[in-house]
């Protein structure tokens, strides 16, 4: 299982940016996939998680309405938008790939992280 995300950098307050994740060695379209993010000093949470069907999403509060996960199965990419991005969402945002098909599942394998920064 390889996990490739980028997209990640600096932006103003307000601004907006989008996360994607390449997927590789396993069959993308049959698990689900998440977003967690780490920020210094705390500890990892879950963002976003998208099953293999579209309408099976979930968010974690503080992102709910801002941020959208999507998934291209055949571009083995999972994506993150986030808008009105606010200081706190600064972060290390990992790509997880699902144990099985829906977003309850546990996340087993990790990408290497790109860093999201938000400040003025």
């Amino acid at each position: 299982v390889q996990l490739v995300e980028s997209g990640g950098g600096l932006v103003q307050p307000g601004g907006s940016l989008r996360l994607s994740c390449t997927a590789s060695g396993f069959t993308f379209s049959g698990y689900a996939m998440s977003w967690y993010r780490q920020a210094p000093g705390k500890e990892r949470e879950l963002v976003a998680a998208i099953g293999i069907v579209a309408w099976n999403k979930k968010y974690a509060d503080s992102v709910k309405g801002r941020f959208t996960t999507s998934r291209d199965n055949a571009k083995n990419t999972v994506y993150l938008q986030m808008n009105s991005l606010k200081p706190e969402d600064t972060a290390v945002y990992y790509c997880a790939k699902g144990s099985s098909a829906s977003t309850s599942s546990t996340f087993d394998s990790w990408g290497q992280g790109t860093q999201v920064t938000v400040s003025s």
